[in-house]
This record gives C-alpha cells, sequence and structure tokens, in this order.
C-alpha cells in the first residue's frame, strides 16, 4: 500500500471513529442534553433523532458486518450455484431468501450493494433489498404481538411485502439501466489479508451508510415535530386519504421494521388496510432509507426507484387489506 493510501486509510478511520464516538455520547448523555432545551419541541426533536439511531444503528453494523463477509469470504461462484442462473427467477429466490436473514432496512442496503458488487444481477440484490426488512422472522412475530386475534395482519403483511419485492425486481428487469446504479469505490481487497480486506470493506460501508443515515435521522425528527396530529385524525375518516396519509406518514417517520408493527398497532383511528400500508412501506421507502440509498446506489438510483416502490406499495398493501382483511 503506498503512503498516500495509507494516510487515506487512517483518515477515514479516524471519520468512523468520530461519528461512532458523537453516536455514543448522545446516547450516553441524552438526558442531561434534553435539560438543557427548554422547549418542549426541541426536546420531542432529540429524543426522536436519537432514537431512530439508537434503534437504526444495531441493525446497520449487522448489515455492513454480513456485507464485508460476503465480500471478501463468500467466493463469486457461490452466487452462481445459490440463485438460479435465469434472472426472472433470481428474483422471487432472493425476495424468499429474506425470511432466513433477521435484520432491518438499514441493514439491507449494504448487504444489497455487496451482492451487487459479488456479481447478483441488480434486480434479485434489489428484491431482497425490499423483502428481506419486511418478511423475516422476527419482524413478523413483532407484528403478530402488536395485532394479538389477528393473524391476518401478518399474513398479509407477509404476502404483500413479498409481491412488492418481487415485482420491483421485475419492474428493473424490465425498465432498470445499469447506468442508473453508481456504487461508490470500495478499496481493492486484492491481496490484503482477510482480516484487513474485512476491516476495510466494513469501513466503507459505515462511511457511505453511516453518515446518510444521520441525516435521514435528522430529517425524520423534523417532520415528527413538524406534522401535528390534529391532521391525521381528519384524515382517518376518509378510506382513500386514510392510506395515503398513513403511507407518506410511514415514509417520514422512519421507523425501524423491527418496531413499527406498535406504532401502527396505536393508530386505531384508521383501518386495518391502510396500516397495512403503514407496515408494507415503511421497511422500503423512508427518510432514511432514501439517504442511504442514495449513498450507497447514487442518487440518480434513489431518485427512481424510491417513488416507483412507494406507488408499488400503495396499490399492492390496498389491494392485499381488501381481500384479506
Amino acid at each position: 500500500m503506498s503512503t498516500t493510501d495509507e494516510i487515506d486509510t487512517r483518515r477515514r478511520a479516524g471519520s468512523v471513529e468520530i461519528l461512532a464516538g458523537v453516536l455514543v455520547l448522545l446516547v450516553l448523555f441524552r438526558a442531561p442534553l434534553a435539560s438543557l432545551i427548554s422547549d418542549p419541541r426541541l426536546q420531542t426533536w432529540t429524543t426522536v433523532f436519537v432514537s431512530v439511531l439508537v434503534q437504526a444503528v444495531p441493525f446497520l453494523v449487522f448489515g455492513v458486518v454480513l456485507s464485508a463477509v460476503i465480500a471478501v469470504f463468500v467466493p463469486r461462484s457461490f452466487w452462481a450455484r445459490a440463485l438460479p442462473r435465469h434472472p426472472a427467477l433470481a428474483v422471487p429466490a432472493a425476495g424468499l431468501a429474506g425470511v432466513i436473514l433477521p435484520g432491518c432496512e438499514c441493514g439491507s442496503v449494504p448487504i444489497a450493494g455487496s451482492l451487487i458488487r459479488r456479481g447478483v444481477t441488480p434486480a434479485a440484490a434489489l428484491a431482497f433489498l425490499l423483502a428481506a426488512p419486511a418478511i423475516n422472522p422476527i419482524v413478523l412475530t413483532a407484528t403478530a404481538v402488536a395485532f394479538p386475534g389477528r393473524p391476518g395482519m401478518v399474513v398479509a403483511r407477509g404476502a404483500a411485502s413479498l409481491v412488492v419485492a418481487v415485482a420491483m425486481g421485475w419492474l428493473w428487469l424490465r425498465l432498470g439501466k445499469a447506468e442508473w446504479i453508481r456504487l461508490p469505490h470500495r478499496p481493492d481487497l486484492d491481496g490484503m489479508s482477510r482480516g484487513n480486506a474485512f476491516w476495510a470493506a466494513a469501513r466503507h460501508d459505515v462511511m457511505h451508510a453511516g453518515g446518510f443515515l444521520v441525516l435521514g435521522a435528522a430529517a425524520a425528527a423534523t417532520i415528527n415535530v413538524a406534522v401535528p396530529e390534529r391532521w391525521l385524525t381528519s384524515l382517518a375518516s376518509n378510506p382513500v386519504l386514510s392510506v395515503l396519509a398513513l403511507a407518506v406518514l410511514a415514509v417520514l417517520l422512519s421507523i425501524c421494521s423491527e418496531a413499527d408493527a406498535f406504532v401502527a398497532a396505536s393508530l386505531s383511528q384508521f383501518s386495518l388496510t391502510s396500516r397495512l400500508v403503514f407496515l408494507v412501506v415503511g421497511p422500503m421507502v423512508d427518510l432514511k432509507l432514501i439517504s442511504m440509498q442514495t449513498g450507497v446506489f447514487g442518487r440518480r438510483f434513489a431518485s427512481r426507484f424510491a417513488p416507483a416502490t412507494l406507488l408499488t406499495a400503495i396499490l399492492v398493501g390496498s389491494a392485499v387489506g381488501a381481500v384479506l382483511l
């Protein structure tokens, strides 16, 4: 490694340590900081901001670690054997793979990026990106606990989320363009020991996903404070507007998929179908996810993929809710 590379590596490592230190300090000193802020709205902003980070960071770390494992320890030939060769069949297979990987949307973004780097067709990686946070056992169990006596909500959430993930994968096969995905340059891992390569890959993904997570959390906290609760109450009585309202709310609140079912259950003034749409949209399109996708895949990708996913999730969630709920 050249002297320039060594200096660049030290600089980036320092940035990661600073980011981690700031997050730890925010968590440890949340109460003293809150007491220094007299405005209740600022207190609410701080609470929401820290809460989003506390929920998301463990799963982001899980995703970054798994992404580095895929990059360093899993040979490219594995994916050729594990997934069907035909891209149209690889999409549903990758979507179903989300069942076995408990995690949230924050972790699935760097994993999907690593899958694309390892030769997996982007359509299949994107199907996994959307399915994993919504159909894994932890999320479905949390949904069952949040909606006791309503197993239909669990079935509807799993089915609708998988349909959206597969549909978006197939849509990418049909309309997507390779130049829309601009993965940030990752350090060349060839020639490194496995330990050094693992650390370089993990550090790279934390830099590109973690920074955008902080921006997304700040945006979610701002919207949470700015949107009056009475607006939601007035929208709940209209079937169409209630669905759209909760879809937009899911985007703005940016709640981790392991916890969003309990928020949906608390919105009792809304219909089950509109709450299902909330649960389908949230793990696929929210402010922190859009920010992270921009950091990992590029702005051209996020500006196309997020709106298309949102529309598909609303339509599929509403249709499944009408049939099963």
